[in-house]
């Protein structure tokens, strides 16, 4: 009875997520001749081989740990900073906090559409106000110095409401009396955030982290919609090439081989967290 209670959740689960999988793993190990009515051509590990000594690949892959380091850390920390922040008892928090959440609530294509206006070289609001200080306009989008950096404040402007609102649930769920206690007994504020705050919210802490590893590995969106990979390979990250490969220049099978690296990237990613939460964090 239990397995059949199971059945239906355990069927959609095979069908959108196992076999996606399955299938991609076995395109990987393929060639597909779109001329021929996306014939299959078995060709080994060839494709995995082209990976070994694909420049670009290797590019991308650097780009895209560098936008998970970056995008990561910064959205942990200030999400960190806020939700301590905003435990703190004052007139307005209660208003203030939903305005903290709203950029998360917006498409992430409508919000890099603000973003590249306020970026623009001559009419964007950002070199405005560097103008107004006496400093140079900046092409943030079309310099390889800083097209990577423009991003990562994009997805941090977006996505650090999300830190904070873990953040903020965990601080919220510490029993006042602890610290009260602390107070009593002297504690600043500083103190009480290290040896009480952050031990008792690294779970939440941790969970944040894994879950913004997983989803800005996956990053697309914004580099599709801000610099399209450019300036140059300055912004190629790995689902933008792996979706180049598949959709513009129709290499299925290396494509498939691509995204078979990401996936096992992301499942080790995964399968450490599994292991540092079971030992306690």
């Amino acid at each position: 009875m239990g397995l059949v209670f199971i059945a239906p959740a355990a069927l959609i689960l095979l069908t959108l997520a196992v076999y996606p999988i399955v299938d991609v793993v076995f395109l990987s190990f393929h060639k597909v001749d779109v001329y021929a009515g996306f014939k299959l051509i078995y060709n080994g590990l060839s494709n995995y081989a082209r990976l070994i000594a694909d420049n670009l690949f290797r590019t991308a892959f650097i780009n895209t740990l560098q936008f998970v380091v970056g995008a990561t850390v910064l959205e942990v920390l200030l999400g960190l900073l806020l939700a301590v922040a905003f435990s703190i008892e004052f007139r307005g928090r209660e208003k203030i906090v939903p305005l903290i959440v709203m950029p998360m609530m917006l498409p992430t294509i409508v919000i890099s559409s603000f973003w590249r206006i306020m970026y623009h070289t001559e009419f964007g609001i950002i070199n405005a106000m560097l103008k107004l200080v006496g400093l140079p306009p900046v092409n943030w989008l079309g310099d390889v110095r800083t097209a990577m950096l423009s991003i990562i404040i994009v997805d941090l402007w977006q996505y650090t409401p999300f830190a904070f609102l873990v953040i903020y649930a965990g601080i919220q769920s510490i029993p006042p009396s602890i610290i009260n206690a602390a107070l009593v007994d002297g504690a600043t504020l500083p103190q009480i955030t290290r040896y009480i705050v952050l031990p008792l919210v690294k779970r939440h802490i941790l969970v944040v982290a894994m879950l913004r590893i997983i989803d800005t590995f996956r990053i697309f969106d914004k580099v599709f919609a801000l610099t399209g990979g450019g300036p140059g390979n300055a912004t190629e990250v790995l689902s933008f090439i792996i979706y180049k490969n598949a959709f513009r220049y129709y290499d299925f099978g290396y494509a498939a081989a691509q995204a078979v690296i990401m996936l096992a990237v992301v499942l080790t990613i995964i399968i450490t967290y599994i292991k540092i939460t079971r030992r306690g964090g």
